[in-house]
């Protein structure tokens, strides 16, 4: 079972309140709350879409830019060794720093499934 669904680019998260019998999520990786509902799955994935289509009528309506998320730039905190180690690991490949953490991280996703 998957725990998110992408609609025009968003990704929703789905979660479910077995106190109210209710499917629930909202939008991951913006900033503006976008959430939906449904007491069934096709009741979920229905208002999932709606609400993103609401979402993009209201920017266009107001004349401002949909957020997009996972704009492929993030900031994390790492120890400082680990940070040092992988530094210089990576200029012995000869590769940036980012480049570097970008294969880390497509090795690893690919290790518990493929892109």
């Amino acid at each position: 079972m998957k725990n998110t669904m992408e609609y025009k680019g968003y990704i929703g998260s789905v979660e479910f309140s077995e106190e109210d019998g209710l499917f629930f999520g909202k939008v991951q990786g913006i900033k503006s709350l976008i959430s939906y509902e449904g007491t069934t799955a096709k009741e979920l994935v229905s208002d999932f879409h709606g609400a993103v289509d609401d979402y993009l009528a209201l920017c266009e309506e107001t004349k401002t830019k949909p957020e997009i998320g996972y704009k492929g730039s993030f900031n994390i905190r790492i120890k400082s060794d680990l940070h040092k180690r992988a530094a210089i690991y990576a200029m012995a490949q000869q590769q940036t720093l980012n480049s570097f953490i970008e294969e880390a991280i497509r090795d690893k996703l690919l290790q518990v499934h493929a892109l």
